[in-house]
């Protein structure tokens, strides 16, 4: 059976169910079960993050799920940004809780009391840390699997610096890594600073990673945030310098949410299903024995071949008696395993192997003491050419505007001339179903006119509907 990625909403449904990542039949609406192929990507996406964090000075903790009412209300901006998604706990059994409990939809109100605490001297700086958990927002629109979800498995990493200076300087840090990590996934993105009336509560400033799905919709992938003091005035985190003064850190967040695994889906998948990059695929090979006459001997092969490249790639042998080849072919390609190795008597008596990319479906020829050597350089240039295949696709995602009634007309993402008003970013929402992006801080802008009121800027930016 094969899906078609025309009508990409039905698609996609159709491909997260039945290539095994969530089941959706959990009886609250948005908190999805994680299956095993799903969470064994999860894992492969957390590890990937934890190798990178810590290569650039995290390290990882792990706080509790419930924060208190009155440390959650500290900041106000926070509050009101967040206080209509969230979950309160206000009983303990059948007794009344003396302040009722928030489940953390992020981690701010529940780290910035202990850090209060745990920095005292300029020599506590720079505090670096992250973790990896669950958060809950109360989602009210259409909840979709990854996309819009009421349980969050979520990235967040949360800094403290002495200077404004040195939280922008670890704000560049998070761009790199944030360029590592999408390479690994082979995910295109575009960094738009988002418009003060949609940044991060309590933020001085957000930058937002967006891709662009299929459908032409934009999806917010990851978050970067510089709170200048906003919350460590809220919750005293002060530091004493080296002259004896003390002031307020400077705070920043990285936040990577759930959403990029539907990213993955929808931007490399095809009309067969999945297809996974090989940095996170759970296996980068799966051997599938082409049983004939010489039944024992095959399988004996497969599984020394099966020893053989488990010791340097993720490996599956598929040696299930009760399906045929080709069910076993199509299951791999929509579960998206990046390369299949087929092995039949043909193989054995010429010592060769067949290999088939997920990416291109061409199937190759290797010699079987060479496989090794080969496989690497085919597993890489499929991550290659992922890579440029998902950047070219997202470019013909996006096309210029000059006025609103193109962009109404447009199904893509827009670059457009905008003035920076409110009121012309209101008048997009509302005459052409898009919203501002944001202004992206890795493309220079150029004169024009302002595609809404026809004012001179040099202000460019992206509009799309967004997930």
């Amino acid at each position: 059976m094969e899906f078609s990625k025309k009508d990409f909403n039905e698609w996609y449904n159709e491909v997260v169910e039945k290539s095994g990542l969530v089941d959706k039949r959990y009886p609250v609406k948005g908190m999805n079960v994680w299956l095993p192929y799903g969470w064994a990507i999860a894992r492969r996406i957390d590890e990937l993050l934890r190798e990178l964090m810590f290569s650039f000075n995290h390290e990882e903790v792990y706080f509790p799920l419930l924060i208190p009412k009155d440390q959650f209300a500290k900041e106000e901006e926070h509050i009101r940004g967040f206080g209509g998604e969230v979950f309160w706990v206000e009983k303990g059994g059948d007794s009344p809780l003396d302040i009722p409990l928030a489940l953390r939809p992020t981690s701010e109100t529940a780290m910035y009391p202990l850090f209060s605490l745990w920095i005292r001297t300029h020599g506590d700086l720079p505090l670096k840390i992250f973790q990896i958990v669950n958060v809950f927002r109360y989602e009210t629109k259409q909840t979709r699997v990854f996309l819009r979800v009421r349980e969050i498995h979520f990235f967040e990493a949360h800094t403290c610096h002495r200077s404004y200076e040195e939280a922008e300087n670890q704000i560049k840090e998070d761009r790199e890594i944030w360029k590592i990590f999408c390479d690994r996934l082979a995910l295109p993105y575009i960094l738009n600073k988002r418009p003060d009336w949609d940044k991060f509560a309590g933020a001085d400033y957000t930058i937002a990673a967006d891709t662009i799905m299929p459908s032409g919709r934009p999806l917010q992938i990851g978050t970067m945030h510089n709170y200048r003091q906003n919350f460590s005035r809220a919750y005293n985190i002060m530091f004493l310098d080296e002259n004896g003064n003390r002031d307020y850190v400077h705070q920043t967040t990285f936040g990577i949410s759930e959403r990029v695994i539907g990213a993955i889906v929808g931007v490399h998948g095809d009309d067969r299903g999945l297809i996974l990059p090989p940095d996170i695929a759970p296996y980068q090979v799966v051997i599938i024995p082409i049983v004939g006459e010489d039944k024992e001997r095959i399988i004996e092969e497969s599984k020394r071949l099966f020893l053989e490249i488990g010791g340097k790639y993720r490996v599956k042998l598929d040696d299930r008696d009760n399906y045929t080849p080709g069910y076993k072919f199509y299951d791999w390609e929509l579960r998206g395993v990046p390369l299949r190795i087929e092995l039949g008597p043909r193989d054995l008596k010429n010592n060769v192997l067949t290999v088939a990319r997920r990416d291109t479906l061409e199937r190759i020829t290797v010699p079987r003491d060479r496989c090794i050597e080969e496989i690497g350089k085919i597993l890489h240039d499929i991550q290659e050419n992922l890579k440029k295949r998902a950047w070219n696709n997202m470019e013909d995602l996006v096309e210029r505007a000059e006025s609103l009634e193109e962009i109404a007309k447009s199904q893509k993402v827009n670059l457009i001339h905008w003035c920076g008003s409110e009121e012309c970013a209101r008048r997009i929402d509302q005459e052409t179903g898009k919203n501002v992006l944001g202004i992206p801080i890795e493309r220079d802008g150029t004169p024009g006119r302002c595609a809404v009121c026809g004012k001179e800027t040099k202000n460019i930016c992206y509009v799309g509907k967004s997930y």
